[in-house]
């Protein structure tokens, strides 16, 4: 009978105890969670240029094929392959002998023709003569036959001669043009020959850079043949790429006005961006992907760009003034589009959906959904809730606090 009374003490006890602990895990479950630490960055209104940005080629202003334009054996190459030549710097050299040969022939016709032509000449001023003394002797004997002085057969064989005469100087005359015909003719073999003469020193039509020798020395070359050597115009230098169709009027309206400045990166190169301008817009739109083919031009003088190489292109087409800035990577995807946290007064954030537009430097543009003076998080988002609370920290110590 004495143990009842502790049994029920013990009851009590237990109750007492099991409603502390309850009440104390209510209390603990009722406190606020912890802030969540991020950092954060104030929408701001700047001027930020419109670029359109894109891979760039680089090509070269002119493809020259070196050709030789006589056959011949090629007895020197004047340049090194790989190397940059000037414009008129001797390139080959074709075995000039056959041809000095055709100028000493020409040269030779040319001075008989002109003998001929002078013979001519004076067979015409001799026939001239000639003729003056015959129509003397015919006019004379008309005036002797008139007065019964000279026979009639006298009178018929000095008009004969005299018309004699006035046919040898038509065809020396005929002789004489043709002659001239002839003179002319072999000045005109002459600079041809000249002409095919000079041609057997191959000289670089255009500065730029010699590719590899394609046609070596001792080899045997037909007239407008294989190509000896390609040269490329580097200076100045092409870099082609595409725009969106949508940019077609906005580029055509802005270049109609200015030049449109180009800049590019090599891709190799990073450090050294090169600056141009745009100078062709092709007259097409490709259907199959809806870009507009752009090409801009470079000086080059420093030999930065080389044919074949991949870079980085922007065009700016202008400026937009008054625009809304955020950092990038404050934008978020979200179920329905793109969206950022924005912070309240009370320290606790909200999602709010935005529409995002140009991209400058590490910087975004915002069409729609904030306004300027705004605070926006723009690390830490993945432990981020609508209502959550914040703490703000600078960027490097965001993953290195705890909750």
């Amino acid at each position: 009978m004495l143990r009842y009374p502790s049994l029920a003490v013990s009851s009590v006890a237990l109750c007492v105890a099991v409603s502390t602990a309850c009440k104390t895990e209510k209390a603990q479950s009722a406190a606020p969670p912890p802030a969540v630490p991020v950092s954060i960055a104030s929408v701001t209104v700047g001027t930020v240029p419109i670029e359109i940005h894109a891979v760039g080629r680089v090509e070269p202003s002119a493809v020259i094929q070196v050709k030789s334009q006589i056959a011949g054996e090629i007895v020197r190459v004047a340049f090194t392959e790989g190397t940059n030549v000037k414009k008129d710097d001797l390139l080959f050299e074709i075995d000039p002998r056959p041809y000095q040969e055709a100028v000493r022939q020409a040269e030779a016709t040319l001075a008989r023709d002109n003998a001929q032509l002078r013979q001519a000449e004076a067979n015409l001023e001799k026939d001239q003569a000639q003729a003056r003394s015959a129509e003397a002797d015919a006019a004379r004997n008309r005036q002797l036959g008139a007065e019964g002085l000279a026979s009639k057969q006298q009178d018929e064989q000095t008009r004969a001669a005299a018309e004699a005469i006035r046919a040898s100087i038509l065809a020396d005359q005929a002789a004489i043009e043709s002659n001239r015909a002839s003179v002319e003719n072999d000045r005109a073999a002459i600079d041809r020959a000249k002409l095919d003469l000079s041609y057997c020193q191959i000289h670089s039509p255009v500065s730029g850079r010699a590719g590899n020798l394609l046609i070596h020395q001792g080899n045997l070359v037909a007239a407008n043949g294989n190509p000896l050597v390609v040269i490329n115009q580097l200076t100045p230098i092409w870099v082609s790429f595409n725009a969106p169709e949508d940019y077609l009027t906005e580029i055509r309206r802005s270049s109609a006005q200015r030049k449109l400045a180009v800049r590019v990166v090599p891709r190799d190169n990073s450090t050294h961006p090169v600056d141009g301008f745009l100078s062709v817009i092709d007259n097409t739109v490709d259907t199959n992907t809806g870009t507009i083919h752009l090409k801009a031009t470079f000086d080059n003088r420093d030999g930065i760009l080389f044919p074949g190489q991949f870079t980085d292109a922007t065009l700016t087409l202008g400026s937009l003034d008054h625009a809304l800035l955020v950092p990038a990577e404050a934008v978020q995807p979200g179920a329905q589009g793109q969206m950022v946290f924005v912070v309240k007064k009370d320290q606790t954030v909200a999602p709010q959906p935005v529409t995002v537009g140009a991209t400058f430097q590490n910087k975004v543009v915002i069409q729609k959904g904030l306004s300027a003076g705004d605070t926006v998080v723009t690390d830490g988002q993945l432990r981020l809730f609508p209502g959550a609370h914040i703490k703000p920290v600078p960027a490097s110590q965001v993953d290195s606090q705890p909750l």
